[in-house]
């Protein structure tokens, strides 16, 4: 089959199963992005989560030996809740970020990438194929910026046109050699309104990000959150979308065009106080088909814990003492300790003294002491 046709059947085919955007790049070796990512390792500025190796993230040719293309895909989620519950006083509520609304995206991407890779081996029996969503060696976003699905925005998420940045991102190194797309234009300009905006200052300049700043890794450690990020956090569970709520390329865009990745309000907007005793069993059937449960309920609990505090909700003093007291894990208790210390009720100096006369862990007692302190600031 000539190559021309297949490409064009291949991007009816697309459409077809639901996907959004399709095309096609160059395997050449992604020279800039090494030396980007080089940069990056020099700076301290990754999260841990990628791949290590740079050769792999940046050769497609040693991922799949005579790779002749990449075929990169994206599919629009939507960016507007509906029916949204609210957060009142006595019940407040907790967000996960956009990217974890609905069924877990590396599946949804996966799916599209199966079939993709069934209609190709049905015309081509000898082809090999390489599919990876976000996990995978490559660069997600690389490829899909040499294969014109958008241009890499000063936010470090790909922009498209018409859907702009809230697109997932799954890509295919194929021996079939595609004709390559030619890459989107950067219509950034000079606005600097995701810099300006991020609550952290994570992005230190268009298109670099020290992940270690940013909210959307911090909201994923397991350990203690850094002093100084607590208060940014806010009411977030899992990731950030400030830098794509004030990206002008964003306004009005909201898709609803998957089943798969509609929300729902309850659990992408879930009442915190239950979440600090929610069993294993409860957290994995309500959370785990979205990606935002990935690291488990560890993380999700603490930060609910720091969305509390952040509301200075006196109704939760209950359940933060029931982790303080009787919670195994030190993270929880300390995190609950220094919660109590910030809400600030007329109980929580006797909580807090209480637990220190109890308590054998260093890092626990210091965030006791930490609790103690704002209550004399306040």
């Amino acid at each position: 089959m000539d190559i021309r046709t297949l490409q064009e059947e291949l991007v009816q085919y697309s459409k077809t199963i639901g996907i959004d955007k399709i095309g096609f790049a160059s395997p050449s070796p992604f020279i800039e992005l090494k030396e980007r990512l080089v940069r990056q390792q020099e700076l301290g500025y990754q999260s841990g989560f990628e791949e290590p190796d740079l050769e792999k993230r940046t050769n497609p040719e040693l991922v799949l030996p005579q790779a002749k293309s990449i075929i990169a895909i994206a599919l629009a989620y939507p960016s507007k809740l509906k029916n949204a519950p609210r957060s009142t006083k006595s019940e407040r509520r907790g967000i996960f970020c956009r990217a974890s609304w609905g069924q877990d995206y590396h599946d949804v991407l996966r799916d599209r990438l199966k079939k993709l890779e069934a209609f190709l081996l049905e015309r081509v029996p000898d082809c090999r194929l390489k599919s990876m969503v976000d996990t995978g060696e490559l660069s997600d976003r690389a490829v899909a910026e040499r294969a014109g699905i958008g241009w890499s925005g000063k936010n470090c998420a790909i922009i498209t046109p018409e859907f702009g940045s809230y697109v997932y991102l799954g890509e295919m190194i194929t021996t079939i050699p595609f004709i390559p797309d030619k890459p989107i234009e950067d219509n950034c300009g000079t606005c600097t309104k995701c810099i300006d905006a991020c609550p952290t200052g994570a992005l230190v300049q268009g298109g670099q990000l020290d992940s270690n700043k940013c909210i959307a890794f911090i909201t994923q450690i397991k350990g203690f959150i850094p002093d100084q990020y607590r208060e940014k956090i806010g009411n977030r569970l899992y990731g950030c979308d400030t830098c794509q709520l004030v990206c002008p390329e964003n306004k009005g865009k909201d898709f609803h065009f998957h089943a798969e990745m509609e929300p729902d309000p309850e659990i992408v907007k879930p009442l915190l106080k239950p979440l600090l005793s929610i069993s294993n069993r409860e957290f994995k059937e309500r959370f785990g088909p979205i990606s935002g449960s990935w690291r488990g309920k560890k993380p999700i609990q603490r930060n609910a814990i720091i969305a509390l505090a952040h509301y200075k909700d006196e109704t939760s003093i209950p359940e933060l003492t029931k982790v303080l007291f009787e919670d195994t894990r030190p993270v929880m208790r300390g995190t609950a300790a220094w919660a109590i210390g910030k809400i600030g009720t007329d109980e929580s100096q006797k909580l807090l003294l209480k637990a220190k006369a109890r308590e054998k862990d260093e890092d626990v007692l210091n965030e006791i002491e930490k609790g103690l302190q704002l209550l004399t600031k306040s």
